[in-house]
């Protein structure tokens, strides 16, 4: 399952692959990026024991690793590595072949990748590296990099693949079977005797999705006149200690994507181009009440007695203007890269030129269920100019025994989020300015790196990398009052060691040490967010917020055994101004998030790693990982209570797993499962528990059969989270969720 890979270019693995590149898991091809420290390679051989949906599916068993993708076609899906929790997306640097698809215009789960990009069928290999130990990537390669590598056209051919899922979602007072499905298809073009390829797909997903936030009820003072109503769930284990009045409506969301990628390869040049488009719809127009009014009929609110309620002889609010509202995000983006590759000079030049652009981002809702349903007030949320741009330059040269890096990289990020009130929720009529927020930042960075051959086995690979930053055009409005924010500059130079030693035949050890700068993003600085129940936050950024700096270093050991490989690693990180994202609560008892930078935290853990191929059997295979992690807050003066305390959403203990049994040559059963010990919700340890509002503990089950019928048809069947275990990252993840499938290839 994972690949502990020290090596430099592809070509010196070739040459030397029994010392280049150390590998356990996916063989067939070389890893995309470059690896340094704890490395995963995943091809077709472990995509075939997954049930997936969504592209980051692929990897959701590998080490220490999590993805949080609480349904299927979720836009929130956040990576997190070791003690990088999922809120914490701008230490994640993410690619599809080389093309960031980071969304580093914030931090948040509201900021992932762009997966929408790509379909799971679409892709061919998934390469992850744990740490920022090579020079080459930015600074948001802190807590690692993953890379998806697409398939190309190696024949003419057309495709195509439909999936059908269901999950009976039974929670609190809501109990609905969800239905959805995705249909994919497309070609592949590739000249005989030519230098062109060229592949064409589209994909259409549409699922019903579980509700993700959940009402409650507002404690009032009694005494003063209210309304009394009855219904009600109460939940004691929730964070909010009051009782639930309904859900926030299940999710209609429908994505459609069109990508096509164009290839020439003549000789030692390479030049690939790459347009792709995401069109993103999300309805949430049937919220669901627990609650009754006096005369027995569903109660979503009233303006009498100020919204004051009387539930079992408890004084609560139920503000009506903003309970039970519906809503619409509609989401449209695309992009546009080109890459060439070609020697000159004696070098490998490669530069690669991208940008991702939201050509649409509306978010629309209700004041209030009355509104929802007469198309009444309600506010709107539109974003854009908003955009990035990345540029990546690398030139490599193999002198002797030093294999020579250089290059440079630069992006520009921009965001301008605005806020209206409107008279008419659903067509967003005469809207009326609230509030805007943006700005911009840029990063321009050099590296030079040399990977020195010093002796048989022996490999050391130093490298550095600057980095120059700059904010600027950063700007709030509300209402008349105008505050323009003062441009910053800011510059780090952060080393790199890795050293490799191939000490004895089977055995493998290597030693990473790095430091990092990840840079605050034009999100953080400047940009306002959505609350959970529509109102917009004009408080949640900071201006002066400064970056994170990190201290590195990563030990492995690897011991081959033939069938069997077997993988220790030891890891350490110390970051200097963490920039965390608080969570708070309104008057309403809705989340809301500020950021703010915290003096030091720590990470260090263990992780074991087991592989095994045709053991203890023939036809079966198991990749197995274990992690022990211990993250703490070790200074914070703003919030002494949280020095000494596991740091929030991380685990103390991380166990994954995914056997496959190959019943005949057509036929394969696979079970997967992943666990997480309990984290704190909060950063002062103080908030534990195993419902809404929660991170809570995970244990998974997953199972799949799937048949070949024959070279051009294959079928599957599926169930994710078998045992229903019912888990939290203060939103509910899936219940448990049957999958069918079949794909066919001409």
């Amino acid at each position: 399952m994972s690949i502990i890979a020290v090596s430099g270019t592809a070509a010196r693995a070739e040459e030397k692959e029994d010392i280049a590149i150390l590998v356990v898991g996916q063989r067939d091809r070389p890893i995309s990026i470059e690896p340094r420290g704890l490395s995963v390679s995943l091809g077709d051989r472990q995509f075939a024991g997954v049930n997936a949906a969504n592209a980051e599916d692929l990897i959701k068993y590998a080490p220490d690793f999590f993805v949080r993708s609480r349904f299927i076609g979720d836009n929130a899906a956040v990576v997190g590595f070791r003690g990088t929790h999922t809120t914490q997306s701008a230490r994640a640097l993410v690619m599809v072949d080389g093309f960031v698809i980071s969304n580093f215009l914030g931090n948040s789960f509201g900021f992932p990748p762009a997966w929408g990009i790509v379909s799971p069928g679409e892709i061919g290999q998934f390469d992850v590296v744990y740490g920022p130990y090579s020079a080459r990537y930015p600074g948001n390669s802190m807590g690692g990099i993953v890379n998806v590598t697409t398939r190309a056209p190696e024949r003419t051919e057309a495709f195509g693949n439909v999936q059908g899922f269901i999950q009976p979602y039974r929670h609190y007072g809501t109990q609905e079977s969800l239905w959805g499905g995705s249909v994919e298809a497309g070609f592949g073009f590739k000249q005989k005797d030519g230098p062109f390829s060229l592949r064409v797909s589209g994909r259409r997903l549409r699922n019903n999705t579980q509700p993700l936030f959940f009402y409650q009820l507002v404690p009032a003072a009694p005494g003063a006149p209210a309304t009394p109503i009855s219904g009600g769930i109460t939940d004691r284990g929730s964070l909010i200690k009051a009782p639930i009045a309904g859900d926030y409506a299940t999710a209609h969301t429908k994505q459609d994507q069109a990508r096509a990628q164009l290839r020439f390869d003549s000789g030692d040049v390479h030049v690939e181009a790459l347009f792709t488009y995401w069109w993103n719809s999300d309805r949430q127009l049937d919220p669901k009440t627990y609650l009754r009014g006096p005369n027995g009929l569903p109660f979503y609110g009233s303006q009498a007695n100020g919204g004051r309620v009387l539930l079992n002889g408890a004084a609560y609010t139920l503000n009506p203007f903003l309970s039970f509202n519906q809503g619409i995000a509609d989401k449209d983006e695309w992009l546009a890269g080109l890459k060439v590759a070609a020697p000159v000079l004696g070098f490998d030049i490669t530069a690669t030129l991208s940008t991702l652009q939201y050509d649409r981002l509306r978010t629309r809702r209700s004041n209030g269920y009355l509104a929802g349903l007469s198309n009444g007030p309600g506010i709107l949320i539109a974003q854009g100019p908003t955009d990035w741009y990345t540029l990546d330059v690398t030139a490599a040269r193999t002198i002797g025994a030093h294999a020579i890096a250089l290059g440079l990289n630069a992006n520009r990020y921009r965001t301008s989020q605005l806020g209206y009130s409107t008279l008419r929720w659903r067509d967003a009529a005469t809207p009326s300015f609230i509030s805007l927020t943006g700005g911009k930042t840029r990063l321009f960075g050099v590296f030079a790196e040399d990977e020195i051959s010093l002796a048989d086995g022996l490999t050391v690979t130093p490298g550095v990398r600057a980095e120059f930053w700059r904010s600027y055009d950063g700007r709030r409005i509300l209402g008349p009052a105008v505050t323009r924010y003062a441009p910053r500059r800011d510059h780090r130079v952060d080393p790199k060691l890795s050293a490799r030693w191939v000490f004895a035949p089977g055995w493998a050890t290597e030693l990473s040490l790095a430091t990092a700068t990840r840079f605050p993003t034009v999100g953080e600085l400047f940009q306002g967010s959505l609350n959970a129940d529509g109102s917009f936050s004009v408080t949640s950024f900071d201006p002066t917020l400064k970056p994170e700096h990190s201290r590195d270093a990563n030990l492995l050991l690897r011991r081959d055994l033939g069938r069997v490989t077997l993988t220790g690693s030891l890891f350490y990180q110390r970051v200097r101004n963490t920039i965390f994202n608080y969570l708070g609560f309104n008057a309403n008892n809705v989340a809301s998030l500020t950021f703010r930078n915290i003096d030091v935290t720590r990470q260090y853990g263990a992780e074991l790693i087991a592989e095994a191929r045709n053991w203890p059997f023939e036809g079966v295979d198991l990749d197995a990982n274990a992690a022990r992690i211990d993250a703490i807050t070790v200074r914070n003066r703003a919030d002494p209570a949280s020095e000494g305390v596991q740091f929030a959403r991380i685990p103390k203990w991380r166990l994954n797993a995914n056997l496959r049994y190959h019943i005949d040559d057509g036929t394969l059963f696979a079970l997967g499962a992943r666990y997480a010990s309990r984290p704190n919700s909060d950063i002062d340890g103080l908030l534990r528990g195993d419902s809404y509002g929660y991170t809570s503990e995970l244990l998974q089950v997953d199972a799949k059969l799937s048949h070949r019928i024959n070279a051009q048809l294959h079928i599957s069947a599926g169930v994710n989270n078998l045992t229903n275990d019912k888990s939290w990252v203060f939103n509910p993840v899936s219940q448990r969720t049957f999958l069918i499938e079949a794909g066919w290839t001409l």
